[in-house]
């Protein structure tokens, strides 16, 4: 990937596994990646135990929000990474797609979305180093 590579980290809500996702890319890698995240039927607000379990380890998402999975998110990404979304993300030519099964958090509490955001850091460690 000449350049900047791009990740988008696509879920179902926007709301816990892409957010968390995001945020750990964002933190590990800093700007030698363009980060975005989006859901193919965006919630309301990000999951308050994705939050919380995110503050855990000193990474700040309560300002994030969710927002809708576009065509143009997946062409401007050179990586798209979906976690429990089927196929509603467009595939484009050129593009590396990759999925993540992990467990959705949705309605769960904090010590449920801990072991997801633990799985999530190792997986975006080992997209930094592939990548970055």
């Amino acid at each position: 990937m000449p350049g900047k590579p791009s990740v988008l980290f696509v879920c179902v809500h926007n709301a816990g596994r892409s957010q968390m996702a995001a945020a750990w890319l964002t933190h590990l890698a800093g700007d030698r990646v363009e980060v975005r995240s989006a859901g193919s039927d965006p919630g309301d607000a990000v999951n308050p135990a994705a939050v919380e379990a995110m503050a855990e380890v000193g990474i700040d998402i309560s300002a994030e929000a969710p927002r809708v999975l576009t065509a143009d998110a997946v062409r401007a990404s050179d990586v798209c990474i979906t976690m429990g979304c089927g196929d509603t993300c467009p595939v484009f030519p050129g593009k590396r797609y990759l999925d993540w099964d992990l467990a959705d958090p949705a309605g769960q509490g904090v010590d449920a979305v801990r072991p997801i955001r633990d799985e999530i850091r190792i997986l975006v460690e080992g997209l930094i180093e592939e990548i970055a």
